[in-house]
């Protein structure tokens, strides 16, 4: 019988990593794992050999040939006697060493209970071999993966709590006056949480916003300059044009809006006949009117004052 030697690897056939961009471990549970199969550890990775629950060995980069309790009894005789799988079940799990990007969103109050939405973006990898042992007895897996979301839904609860001891206590249109001092307090808390599963933060960014967008849209008016009336008249104009209004413009201003010039006169209903009645204007119109229209003639035209009426002959 031709003796094979079992090759473990974290790549596919297409050449793709298991482990990828998103994946912080991968665990590979296979009987056929004897003493004497070979393993590849990737320049991105680690490797630790468990077996029975106990580590067995901790890898780097390069190809080993596993030396596991079972050593009396030879890789290929161990196949033959238990149809091709081992009595003892190994566990190799591959920890990526390259670095991850996570995202942390939540929601925090100020000091007026208003609700800013957060968005905390940060780089973590794990360095060493004891960190990477650190990360598999301290971080459970999800069936036979770790990735980035389980680390964040881990990481959630420290950020929330840092950023919420500035936040509460500082007004919405105050808190990004501050927003250097809660990135170093996130990040001060979040170095010393990721330490305990192995992890080590590289990079943190975090972006801070109104969760209501008509909140968002007055604070960044008062940003240019506009009092809190005014960018209260300005959103409004915003909002009336969007939809086409013809009076936006007077909403920004503040004035009036009119349709046509100035009233002249009222015409008031006669309440006996219920017909209408002559205008009604001010005395300074009823002036002005007699000056401008000729006085009437006092006499039918063809007579004159100083005859008499004409006498049928």
């Amino acid at each position: 019988m031709a003796i094979t030697r079992q090759v473990i690897t974290s790549l596919n056939r297409d050449g793709s990593n298991l482990l990828g961009t998103k994946r912080l471990a991968v665990k590979i549970a296979d009987e056929s794992i004897v003493s004497g199969s070979l393993l590849t550890v990737e320049s991105n990775e680690f490797c630790v050999l468990k077996s029975r629950g106990a580590v067995l060995n901790v890898y780097e980069t390069g190809q080993y040939s596993i030396t596991t309790p079972d050593k009396p009894l030879l890789g290929s005789i161990t196949q033959g006697f238990f149809g091709g799988n081992s009595p003892w079940v190994y566990e190799v799990i591959y920890i990526n060493r390259s670095k991850l990007l996570i995202r942390s969103q939540g929601v925090a109050t100020s000091a007026e209970m208003a609700e800013m939405t957060y968005q905390v973006d940060y780089y973590i990898h794990v360095d060493t071999r004891e960190a990477a042992l650190e990360l598999i007895s301290h971080l459970p897996f999800n069936g036979n993966v770790i990735d980035t979301k389980e680390v964040a839904d881990y990481a959630g609860p420290a950020i929330e709590q840092s950023i919420n001891q500035v936040v509460q206590v500082t007004k919405m249109e105050h808190i990004n006056k501050r927003i250097y001092e809660i990135r170093e307090g996130v990040k001060g808390h979040l170095t010393e949480f990721l330490a305990a599963f192995g992890i080590l933060l590289n990079d943190l960014k975090i972006l801070m916003l109104p969760k209501d967008e008509r909140m968002r849209e007055l604070i960044s008016l008062q940003a240019i300059g506009l009092s809190p009336i005014e960018a209260v008249r300005y959103y409004l104009a915003i909002r009336m044009a969007d939809r086409g209004i013809v009076s936006a413009p007077n909403a920004a201003a503040g004035v009036p809006f009119q349709v046509g010039g100035q009233p002249t006169a009222f015409y008031p209903i006669a309440p006996e006949t219920g017909l209408q009645a002559q205008p009604v204007t001010s005395l300074a119109a009823s002036d002005a009117h007699e000056k401008s229209s000729p006085l009437p003639d006092t006499e039918p035209p063809g007579y004159s004052s100083s005859e008499r009426s004409p006498q049928s002959e």
